[in-house]
């Protein structure tokens, strides 16, 4: 009996695959995600499909197939008391009569609304802290670009260690909310101490003559740890800046905000942080710029750097007490909520905490030479930490060379901090398009290859300067001035690229990795490379200056280091690329092995879209090729069925 025609249109699914198959798209690697009639790029079609008489021949999005299949099965959904959608392994469940707002529970609004003022106050004030900080220490008197390698490795990192070693002993001791005040409150009486009180009486304050001894006796080879003597009050400003984006950021911020949200909020609306950070960065360097200018409106004799810095700290104040109130205002009116929720199961399962894989050093150090996988990420890691604070110093020791005014420097910084959030803020949207269209390895390639070119084009200018100089001129720019402007490039595309592609990539490459290999690479990065990246380039400058007793002097070696970081970087980036798309193309067969996926034998009637026939009713399923690629095959639904 021939088979009868279906609609054109018509799709079949068996509704009880709808939810497991969505949930196993989900896990399956985001790099390679568009579905066409003849093949489908690393994922399957649901073997529950049937498709006869097909005319549209547009690659389906993959993204919009999961709501597609609801849609179709919206009968059946409809005599449920719940709608269920399949956004991440767990399923989230919100009740019918729940109150929405813009499509979004209200509870939810409650929530993430306040956190998204928290984190833009957070960044906000971060970024006018982190700014003020590089203009103090680089600019003031008897101090240079020379001092950053020494303040991070000798009084920055100790600071940091003392604060986690009180931190954790407070835990134990304060209950949240309190712990939150304490660890914030003395961060806002500090920044205003320090524009009000510390900054005024800086002559009296700074051991000037001494320092000015310690030069005699030990010369400019010693300047960076005399400076640190000399400038205390600006070097402690610098750690308590440095203090509050890895305090208030990510143990108080992302705390709070992990402890309140569900796993599907978090996949929805964290993202949308990011963002905001960015937005946040745009701001507050126009509101560094704008109080850098005020000084132009001065009588003579006024110290307009004062003032600034009064101002800006009194934004930071404020900013500060808007945090203190969001939080005060969420643990009364947001958390109670949320516990509640939490003890009915809206939240999802409680899950025990999965013991972290801790290793010595030496157990790390040993399992990244024995692994090429985890070797080459490790070369990934340290290999950024080291080339950005390379060429960063060095650019900072010329902004001071072409803006010794603090104010000059504190402006220009603005106008950096805001280029830096909009060019951010458009890779962060373009890197959907980067991975999907060109995958993983070309991404990865992105950061280090944007390093090398704009760093060869910096330090070009700096040490021919002179070379450069007739064509710098016919644009009407000095090379010191071109060489700052270059580093400012350099600076603002690495930084958006690391954002927005270097740590996606990074996080991705764990990806594929089995749990014993993913557990223990992650602990060995976190142990010796995270820390040898930061250090490393620190290290390096410091043993440069201290013997070539410049910075100035350092600068041609540095170049030459800073080539051969990006060319292991390059190299190890291509050859995890390799790896990475190895084993993904392994568990891609595997999890379609796991997932049963219709076989069709060798004596089978498939065909292609073209040959199908008219007068059969065919079902579309998916098959494994030799390259690793699914593709989709049109059977007749009877034979279909009796070989799967």
């Amino acid at each position: 009996m021939a088979s009868r025609m279906l609609p054109t249109t018509s799709l079949h699914v068996a509704s009880s695959s709808i939810h497991s198959r969505s949930t196993y798209f989900e896990k399956l690697p985001a790099c390679k995600k568009t579905v066409t009639p003849r093949r489908i790029m690393a994922m399957p079609l649901a073997s529950g499909v049937q498709v006869s008489g097909i005319k549209h021949r547009k690659p389906l999005n993959f993204r919009s197939q999961t709501p597609l299949l609801e849609r179709l099965n919206t009968q059946s959904l409809r005599t449920r008391k719940h709608v269920v959608t399949s956004a991440s392994s767990e399923e989230a469940i919100v009740s019918s009569e729940e109150k929405m707002i813009l499509g979004m529970p209200v509870n939810t609004l409650k929530k993430v609304l306040p956190l998204g003022l928290m984190f833009f106050s957070i960044l906000f004030n971060y970024t006018i802290l982190r700014d003020t900080k590089d203009v103090l220490v680089v600019t003031a008197p008897g101090s240079g670009a020379e001092v950053i390698p020494f303040l991070k490795t000798w009084v920055n990192l100790p600071m940091a260690i003392a604060f986690m070693i009180g931190y954790a002993k407070l835990v134990n001791v304060l209950a949240a909310e309190t712990l939150f005040y304490v660890v914030i409150i003395p961060f806002l009486i500090f920044f205003a101490s320090f524009a009000f009180i510390l900054y005024p009486l800086q002559s009296k304050l700074h051991p000037t003559e001494f320092a000015d001894k310690l030069m005699e006796q030990f010369g400019p080879r010693a300047m960076g740890p005399v400076s640190i003597l000399r400038n205390w009050t600006y070097c402690l400003f610098y750690v308590m800046a440095e203090l509050w984006g890895s305090v208030v950021v990510s143990v108080l911020f992302w705390g709070f905000a992990n402890q309140i949200t569900s796993v599907d909020e978090a996949k929805q609306f964290y993202p949308l942080f990011g963002l905001g950070a960015n937005v946040a960065l745009i701001f507050s360097g126009r509101t560094v710029r704008f109080f850098s200018e005020m000084r132009a409106n001065l009588p003579p004799g006024v110290d307009g750097w004062g003032l600034s810095l009064k101002g800006m700290m009194a934004t930071v104040c404020g900013f500060g007490l808007v945090i203190i109130a969001v939080y005060y205002y969420m643990n009364r009116k947001v958390l109670p909520q949320v516990e509640a929720d939490r003890a009915a199961g809206k939240m999802g399962p409680v899950r025990k905490k999965k013991k972290k894989e801790k290793l010595t050093v030496a157990q790390s150090m040993k399992f990244l030479v024995a692994s090429p996988y985890i070797r080459d990420l490790a070369l990934l890691v340290v290999s950024y930490g080291v080339c950005i604070n390379l060429v960063e110093v060095t650019w900072k020791g010329k902004i001071k060379a072409q803006f010794p005014n603090p104010n000059d420097y504190s402006s220009f910084m603005g106008d950096f901090s805001s280029a830096t959030g909009v060019v951010t803020f458009v890779m962060m949207l373009l890197s959907r398009v980067i991975f999907k269209r060109w995958g993983w390895g070309c991404a990865a390639l992105i950061t280090p290859t944007v390093l090398l070119i704009t760093g060869v084009m910096f330090f070009s200018l700096v040490i021919f300067g002179g070379t450069f100089a007739p064509l710098t001129a016919a644009v009407g720019l000095t090379p010191l001035m071109a060489a700052v402007l270059v580093g400012a490039a350099q600076n603002i595309f690495s930084k958006s690229s690391k954002y927005s592609l270097f740590d996606p990539c990074k996080e991705m490459a764990y990806i594929p990795l089995d749990d014993e290999t993913k557990s223990k690479g992650k602990a060995a990065i976190d142990v010796v490379c995270n820390p040898l990246g930061k250090s490393g380039g620190a290290l390096i400058q410091q043993f440069l200056i201290v013997g070539f007793g410049s910075l100035a002097a350092s600068t041609p070696y540095l170049a030459v280091i800073l080539l051969l970081f990006t060319f292991v970087w390059i190299k190890a980036a291509s050859s995890l690329d390799k790896q990475f798309t190895a084993l993904t193309i392994s568990d891609l067969k595997q999890a379609l092995s796991d997932a049963k996926t219709t076989s069709v034998p060798a004596s089978s009637e498939a065909v292609s879209f073209e040959q199908r026939d008219p007068e059969k009713e065919y079902k579309f399923v998916s098959v494994m090729n030799k390259e690793g690629f699914l593709e989709g095959k049109y059977v007749p639904v009877n034979e279909a069925e009796g070989s799967s």
